[in-house]
């Protein structure tokens, strides 16, 4: 404020002429940027980038608002770059994140946050990234990395590293509350999109997406159908690309969102409108047609009802009839039942994948073949299986311990639970956050986004997911100590 005072009075000492020439030097500048800015990039891109410019600096002045930028890039445009190439073309992810780190780390610097928050957990998180670095390292004997290798890299330890960051960020409900808030929207906003191009005609639902290449995305072949045939039906994307990845997401968010349906404390007080948003969340998800997030749907609402919410159990299992008896979902289960029989394409080439990377997990079992290539031309780390993956990558030792830290957070928030279920503020949104992990972990079994590293919005969204359930735990086991 005082250097804003000290410029307005240094200004205004100008004399008119010097005044003039600033004034005129500044509209010539301004203008001559636009003109260039249209030309190259056109007028559309050209207010999208003065509009985010202007986000931009709003970001900068408050941390939370820098982490909904995050939360909602993350969801509406996972795969968007920066529309000028430069050396290295940073996506909007990137951006947004070194945003909400900026002002996050000027905080320290100004003494405005004092006292790292963080819980037993963290030691976990922190081993588990040495054990990346060092199977990188590791990795190098067999390949050079690129530098695409290096950035992927580079962007998963950051998603990690948000863990202590966020734990660390997050010291109010009503900041855990708030967060529910701005995902709830942002995810239901993407279910909306996803479902509208779903029903737009395929050629129309392209030219659409086909306009978000300026920004990183492909220019082509957008759509995507069952096992690539287009005579079994269109997969919903929305602006994920991937159906599967999608499928995570909003099977993640659903069992997030679910508990605020019946919650005492909702974080919206009109429940018809959670309602809505739940279930146009479930829509998409159904109609991105990955049965994988599908099911992990199933078993996330499963716990929630379990541990808490047994009266729903009923509605669940009228649910679970309908879709077994209703004639427009006989496809859905269908094909459900041809993957757990090992019958269709998509089923037996994941079967083929996961026996090739038993070889590969055979003949590299500890530390796995790293991150930038194979020692040998007749194995490869790609499986439709997140453990797997792992395993393929980091070893069976870097399995357990991630398995390990997984089972340190529901610990933790085990632990936390006997306190928080007591509690209205915290009893849905605490649940919510372990169920969604739970979800992500049951996903994993048959999809490999929440590791393979360009991927990066899944990775983060999963890391998120794992920031959201020790801040809770540690907020509620805070009060309880508080209040003894």
């Amino acid at each position: 404020m005082q250097s804003a005072n000290e410029l307005q009075t240094w200004i205004s000492q100008l004399d008119r002429r010097t005044y003039g020439i600033g004034v005129g030097l500044t509209i010539g500048i301004i203008g001559t940027t636009l003109g260039l800015m249209i030309a190259l990039l056109g007028p559309w891109l050209t207010l999208a980038a003065i509009l985010g410019a202007l986000i931009g600096l709003y970001i900068l002045t408050d941390v939370n608002v820098a982490l909904y930028g995050i939360i909602g890039t993350l969801v509406l445009l996972p795969f968007g770059t920066f529309p000028v190439r430069i050396a290295i073309t940073p996506t909007l992810l990137d951006l947004a994140m070194a945003g909400f780190l900026l002002v996050y780390l000027f905080q320290w610097m100004t003494g405005r946050r004092r006292q790292l928050q963080l819980t037993p957990v963290h030691a976990l998180v922190l081993a588990y990234i040495m054990w990346l670095l060092l199977t990188f390292a590791l990795g190098l004997r067999w390949a050079m990395p690129t530098s695409t290798n290096i950035r992927q890299f580079a962007e998963t330890l950051l998603s990690i590293g948000m863990v202590f960051i966020l734990s660390d960020l997050l010291r109010d409900p009503q900041m855990l509350r708030r967060l529910i808030l701005v995902i709830l929207l942002a995810v239901g906003t993407q279910a909306l999109i996803a479902i509208g191009l779903y029903i737009a005609p395929d050629t129309l639902a392209e030219n659409i997406l086909v306009r978000l290449a300026r920004i990183g995305y492909p220019n082509g072949g957008v759509i995507r159908y069952i096992e690539d045939n287009p005579a079994l039906g269109e997969r919903a994307i929305g602006t994920w690309v991937d159906p599967n990845a999608l499928g995570g997401l909003l099977a993640i968010s659903a069992v997030m969102i679910a508990p605020q349906i019946v919650s005492k404390k909702p974080v919206i007080p009109y429940r018809w409108l959670t309602f809505s948003i739940f279930a146009a969340v479930g829509l998409a998800l159904f109609l991105s047609n990955s049965r994988a997030s599908f099911l992990a749907f199933g078993a996330g609402l499963t716990v929630i009802a379990f541990i808490r919410y047994r009266r729903v159990i009923p509605v669940m299992i009228i649910a679970g009839l309908l879709l077994l008896l209703l004639p427009q979902t006989q496809n859905y289960v269908d094909r459900i039942f041809q993957a757990f029989r090992g019958e269709d394409l998509a089923t037996q080439m994941r079967i083929g994948e996961w026996t090739d990377s038993l070889t590969l997990i055979g003949r590299y079992p500890i530390f796995g073949v790293g991150f930038t290539g194979t020692p040998e031309i007749d194995i490869y780390t790609d499986v439709a299986n997140m453990y797997l993956i792992m395993a393929n990558q980091i070893g069976l030792a870097g399995v357990a311990l991630f398995l390990t830290t997984m089972l340190g957070i529901f610990a933790y928030g085990i632990h936390a639970w006997q306190y928080a279920k007591d509690d209205p503020e915290y009893a849905a949104i605490h649940l919510g956050y372990h169920a969604a992990l739970f979800t992500a972990l049951v996903n994993a079994v048959a999809d490999l986004y929440f590791f393979r590293l360009d991927f990066h919005s899944s990775i983060t969204w999963f890391w998120l997911i794992v920031a959201l359930c020790l801040a809770s735990s540690r907020l509620v086991l805070e009060k309880f100590r508080t209040n003894q």
